[in-house]
């Protein structure tokens, strides 16, 4: 393994590091002591030294042995003090209150690599293992337990620094607004919370969203951040910040539009199929002939065989069917080995493949009948969909009509509403799409995610309160009461009522 994987290793140019000192100065002013928590060559080191000299004491921590010579090296003329210490181990609260009494500046460019990658790698230059994020069941067991170690770092940095002092850190943007999604829920706001954007292809040929984060130690009620274009106090702003639970990247839209944050208890997104096993579960046609993954052509029974679409397709607005994908299950949990007495070419094609299937790594198929998948239910079948991508800028929602009769699947990067009717798809399509709609989404999320849409966001939509705003409230309600004939919950009578507020569980919604 290199070392540039194992420790997530982007040495800062020294351009850079000057650039970013000179800001923090403005910000800051000098620091009596500048602590670098992974120094590795020493550029942010050297470049506070070169501009605040003997004004300020200068200490790094480096886990590499080879970087931790050359920094003594390179630093010796500035009285820098380098140890040779792995971050993970190091008491920070104990490291920084020894100079709590002084200013103190705290700055870096941590790894920029995520435990998930350095599990895979083997690497043991990794935190203790614990759910520090206060993820439940199933997030906490999938992807939204990965984080980037930066993450990690920055937190531990934060939580020990002194009210006198301030952190500087290099990383990507979003990790800093995890970073402080953490503390405005978990704790209290900082004052003076900036993120500079900084060109991360250019000055590391990464092509990630990048930014200078920039905080004090200083406690404050106000859980807002605001963001610069460039390394300059002078340049482009906006503001992004925690309102009503959660973080809303403009928060001047999302003031015009928060009526419209609630959800709505009839219509629930809902997530794709999901596999991990695409070369076996998903196929092209060629005429009436299935062509898997490996280019080989499939003959199994057509019962378990259903229409795709793909984040590809939904993001560019495309419902032409191109793919089929097999779906071993009608609800999560099922036994499949009905499978082998319903349709037993489909039973021999996954039993071929067995070691495939049974080789899925993600925990979400442990203790399940083999062969499963997931995000399946009585809402995949439904035979209209809304349905979006969750992968692409651009917020294009989707109507899905079925296929030859048959019901058509999206998968796990993509989520659905379920419709009954074409009419009824059609509606939640023009209120999805209006203006007040796209204007709230958009100023909750953030385009440099990689996944931008996600179903907390389309969750927070009441579509109610949409079609009350659009005028056609009436039409929605003409839907809905079809769906409480056929035996839907009684509590989605409420929906008709006016607006008000209720308690849930996770957050405040209104209705």
């Amino acid at each position: 393994m290199s070392p540039k994987k194992e420790y997530g290793d982007f040495q800062t140019p020294e351009s850079l590091a000057t650039r970013v000192v000179s800001l923090v100065d403005s910000l800051l002013g000098t620091p009596e002591i500048v602590i670098e928590p992974t120094v590795g060559l020493g550029s942010f080191l050297k470049a506070s030294a070169e501009r605040w000299g003997k004004k300020s004491d200068y200490v790094g921590y480096e886990i590499n042995m080879s970087y931790v010579d050359i920094a003594r090296k390179s630093l010796s003329q500035y009285g820098a003090q380098i140890f040779h210490r792995d971050f993970f181990n190091e008491d920070w609260r104990c490291n920084l209150a020894r100079a709590s009494k002084k200013r103190i500046l705290v700055i870096g460019n941590p790894p920029w690599v995520t435990n998930s990658e350095l599990g895979q790698l083997g690497s043991k230059n990794l935190p203790q293992k614990s759910n520090f994020q206060g993820l439940k069941g199933f997030d906490a067991r999938t992807g939204k337990s990965n984080f980037d170690i930066s993450e990690w770092m920055l937190i531990r940095l934060i939580e020990a620094l002194p009210s006198e002092g301030a952190i500087a850190m290099l990383c990507k943007t979003m990790t800093a607004r995890k970073v402080l999604r953490y503390f405005w829920k978990m704790d209290e706001g900082r004052e003076d919370t900036m993120m500079f954007q900084i060109d991360a292809k250019a000055e590391f040929n990464v092509a990630v969203d990048a930014c200078l984060f920039f905080t004090t130690g200083k406690r404050s009620n106000d859980r807002i951040a605001t963001v610069y274009s460039d390394l300059d106090i002078t340049s482009f702003s906006t503001k992004f910040g925690f309102v009503d639970g959660d973080l809303v990247s403009d928060i001047n839209a999302y003031q015009l539009h928060k009526k419209l944050d609630g959800g709505s208890s009839n219509y629930i997104w809902r997530s794709g199929i999901k596999h991990d096993a695409a070369k076996v579960m998903e196929f092209t046609r060629d005429g009436k002939k299935l062509i898997n993954g490996f280019g080989e052509t499939v003959e199994i029974e057509e019962d378990y065989v259903f229409p795709l679409l793909k984040s590809s397709d939904l993001g560019n607005g495309r419902i032409f069917i191109r793919r089929a994908v097999l779906v071993t299950q009608r609800h999560t949990g099922d036994d499949t080995k009905e499978i082998k007495q319903k349709a037993d070419k489909t039973w021999q094609y996954l039993m071929h493949y067995k070691e495939i299937l049974d080789g899925r790594k993600s925990s979400i198929y442990k203790d399940r009948p083999r062969f499963s998948v997931f995000g399946i239910g009585p809402y995949s079948f439904a035979t209209w969909k809304i349905a979006i991508s969750g992968l692409y800028k651009n917020i294009s929602f989707v109507v899905v009509p079925p296929n030859n009769g048959r019901p058509v699947m999206v998968d796990d990067t993509c989520y659905s509403i379920p419709c009954q009717s074409q009419g009824e798809a059609e509606l939640l399509f023009n209120l999805l799409s209006s203006d007040a709609s796209l204007g709230f989404i958009n100023s909750l999320i953030f385009t440099d995610s990689k996944r931008p849409i996600t179903i907390d966001v389309l969750r927070r939509i009441s579509i109610v309160q949409l079609a009350r705003e659009l005028g056609k409230l009436h039409e929605l309600q003409k839907f809905i009461t079809m769906d409480l004939k056929k035996g839907a919950e009684s509590q989605l009578l409420l929906l008709m009522e006016p607006k008000k507020k209720y308690q849930t569980n996770s957050r405040r919604r209104l209705i």
